[in-house]
């Protein structure tokens, strides 16, 4: 099942994790995957997991517009990061 989360884009929609990982070179290769395919991203977390240090009680995540979220899974799976994606 998908979590749908209160923060929103521009527009105000819904996000929806599609990553988490406390590896900060895939969460920056799959935001900068999203950003070329003008897909509506934010990294969430990404400040507070620096800050609590690497127990890895807070690790940052990638959300995506709900309407994106199929075409960015598919672009992250063609990458190659189809094993650390949220299931959906």
């Amino acid at each position: 099942m998908l979590e749908r989360y209160a923060v929103g884009n521009e527009r105000g929609a819904a996000m929806v994790e599609l990553l988490r990982s406390n590896d900060p070179v895939l969460i920056s290769f799959a935001a900068s995957l999203l950003d070329d395919a003008k897909i509506k991203h934010t990294v969430a977390d990404s400040n507070i997991s620096v800050i609590e240090g690497s127990i890895g009680a807070v690790v940052p995540r990638i959300l995506v517009a709900d309407e994106q979220h199929a075409q960015a899974r598919e672009l992250l799976t063609e990458a190659g990061l189809e094993d650390s994606l949220r299931i959906s």
